[in-house]
């Protein structure tokens, strides 16, 4: 992965996660400031919100930390598993808090109920971007355990040599 194109992704995650907190924060100063009706600030759907917002930063963090090992030239490793793992959680993580934002919504879709459907379509969605990780994670795994026998094998005819 080139230097320009590493700078570029820590960018875009930079903006990205400093967006998302600021988002965060407004959506807390919202809960403790504006009280709907009289009635309690804590309104689902912005719990919701909060929650949801930081399975998108958790994952983006884990993102920071491959991209940091790939330029390291470090990826291929043990350790990028636990970053990997993590990220697949949050994407799960992110489709249990769509389809609670579904559920939430449902009752007041009743006359469109199709509306609901596309939401848990869009769940769904999220749930395939766990498993292309999943994947992908598959491919890492591939690729570390020929690098560790591509170490082996060099080692032996180091010895050779």
């Amino acid at each position: 992965m080139g230097n320009l194109a590493v700078r570029a992704l820590r960018a875009v995650l930079a903006v990205v996660l400093i967006g998302t907190v600021l988002v965060q924060i407004l959506m807390v100063w919202a809960l403790a400031t504006d009280p709907e009706d009289g009635s309690l600030p804590l309104t689902p759907l912005r719990v919701i919100t909060i929650v949801g917002i930081g399975t998108v930063q958790v994952a983006l963090v884990c993102i920071w930390r491959l991209v940091a090992m790939v330029r390291r030239g470090t990826v291929f490793s043990d350790a990028a598993f636990r970053y990997v793992d993590v990220i697949i959680g949050a994407i799960v993580a992110a489709a249990l808090v769509w389809f609670t934002v579904t559920a939430v919504n449902a009752p007041d879709q009743r006359d469109d109920p199709g509306v609901t459907v596309i939401m848990a379509g869009v769940g769904v969605a999220i749930l395939g971007g766990a498993l292309l990780v999943l994947v992908l994670r598959m491919l890492l795994l591939q690729a570390v355990a020929r690098d560790v026998e591509a170490t082996r094998m060099r080692a032996e005819l180091d010895e050779v040599v």
